[in-house]
């Protein structure tokens, strides 16, 4: 097409005109006069319903945040199970790995025909793969008192089993999207991870068989485990749900006959995502007599209790651990964990966020090696699609210590994003990073729920 150059003069000055309105003519990048919308983005220790609680009367604030979480589509059946202990719940966050984290324990102890942790250790990678497969209680515990080899099928452990590392080999992730202030099941997307060959394919010692109702005093029966969740603190949020599916795990063993024909026993604990309270609670569970704990919430925790658990010759078995750096931790065979690394958790994440065309991104992170560890793997496959150090901003802050501490300040953080221009906001953190959301909207970041 040709033009006059009476008439290119005239579509440049329309140009500039519209260049001072929008800021856009000839050129798809924004310029820094363009108030872009920023984008928020949540991990497992965010993306639940009671998150927007922590924001108040500012909980508005999470509509339109998105967010990957550990989840397997949960059935029907299942969720009326946990709602019959609590009715309350109102998330079902890491509730089948708590379940199957007790279950997988109890058939272990029962193959091993003893209590002894260190026998119990090495039936529960086995528990997962190969043998006869089952998928309830009462029938995985029926084929272990026979002394059979079994491969347990159930709610969180769904296509492969555990690796020789003792944490799952395929995952399933849910994206999670915040409509208003509540989570929208319509519209949560999930997506498998993971490779069913890592499983692992060592066979455990072999099942003894129980004979008769009861066994005998060696076995050290009763088995007793004992909790160590964030009934308090910054993962408090995610204790309902687990909770309950401990005790409705317990519930269901012990409805079956037990383990070594007696009850299970369970002592509750807390972990008060807190270094000082866990090692409490884990010192009060080894003068107890426990065999196997339960947890802890966060990965920081479990590094900060495993030293004790492993001197002690105790398991600890967490739920929903999710560190890379808990797969090759110095563990003498003793930790295992149901939740998956977030090797696996960080691609589905950082493809979550580039399906949304970002600029430039902002990755906050509570400094603690879940916070960091998570933070880094999402990086590098951020850089992995091309995304360089100028458009990839990483911030990170000290969660708070103690119920009495103040909240975290994350003003200087938010006005560093405001200044890198980021049109994504990436926060890993427990209840304590809605102090994030705030701070960033009272930098008059342009948060993407204010224009809806």
């Amino acid at each position: 097409m040709h033009m006059s150059r009476g008439s290119r003069t005239a579509i440049l000055a329309v140009c500039a005109t519209a260049l001072l309105a929008t800021s856009a003519c000839g050129n798809d990048q924004p310029e820094e006069t363009t108030t872009q919308q920023v984008r928020l983005y949540g991990t497992d220790g965010n993306m639940n319903n009671s998150y927007p609680d922590e924001l108040k009367d500012r909980a508005s604030l999470v509509n339109g945040m998105k967010g990957t979480t550990p989840l397997t589509p949960l059935p029907d059946n299942f969720k009326k199970r946990l709602l019959s202990v609590d009715p309350k719940l109102n998330g079902f966050l890491y509730a089948a790995e708590s379940y199957d984290a007790v279950v997988i324990s109890a058939l272990a102890a029962q193959l091993a025909g003893t209590t002894d942790p260190a026998a119990i250790a090495k039936q529960i990678v086995g528990v997962t793969n190969g043998g006869t497969r089952c998928t309830t209680v009462n029938q995985c515990l029926r084929l272990a008192r026979d002394g059979a080899d079994i491969e347990y099928r159930s709610v969180s452990i769904t296509r492969a089993g555990f690796t020789d590392a003792g944490e799952p080999a395929t995952a399933s992730y849910a994206t999670l999207h915040f409509d208003g202030q509540q989570l929208n099941d319509a519209k949560s997307e999930f997506v498998g991870a993971g490779d069913d060959s890592a499983a692992s394919t060592k066979a455990p010692p072999k099942g003894r068989k129980q004979t008769g109702n009861t066994v005998g005093p060696e076995s050290g029966a009763p088995l007793v485990m004992g909790g160590l969740l964030p009934k308090t603190g910054d993962l408090a949020l995610a204790y309902p749900p687990m909770g309950a599916a401990v005790a409705l795990a317990i519930q269901e063993i012990n409805a079956a006959g037990g383990v070594l024909g007696t009850d299970v026993v369970w002592i509750d604990g807390d972990d008060g995502t807190n270094p000082t309270v866990a090692k409490a609670t884990v010192a009060s569970h080894l003068d107890a007599g426990v065999h196997v704990i339960i947890g802890a919430g966060a990965s920081g925790i479990s590094a900060a209790v495993l030293p004790d658990v492993i001197e002690a010759g105790r398991i600890l078995f967490s739920p929903s651990n999710t560190a890379a750096s808990l797969t090759n931790a110095e563990d003498k065979g003793l930790y295992f964990r149901t939740a998956p690394p977030d090797g696996l958790q960080g691609r589905a994440l950082a493809d979550v966020i580039l399906r949304d065309g970002p600029h430039k991104i902002a990755i906050v992170a509570r400094k603690d090696s879940y916070g960091e560890g998570l933070q880094d793997i999402v990086r590098a496959e951020l850089e992995r699609a091309g995304f360089g150090g100028d458009t990839v901003k990483l911030l990170g802050y000290e969660p708070s210590e103690g119920a009495d501490a103040p909240p975290i300040n994350f003003s200087d953080g938010a006005k560093q994003i405001k200044a890198f221009g980021a049109d994504a906001v990436l926060i890993i953190g427990f209840s304590e990073s809605a102090e994030v959301i705030k701070a960033l909207a009272d930098a008059n970041v342009p948060l993407a729920a204010l224009g809806r």
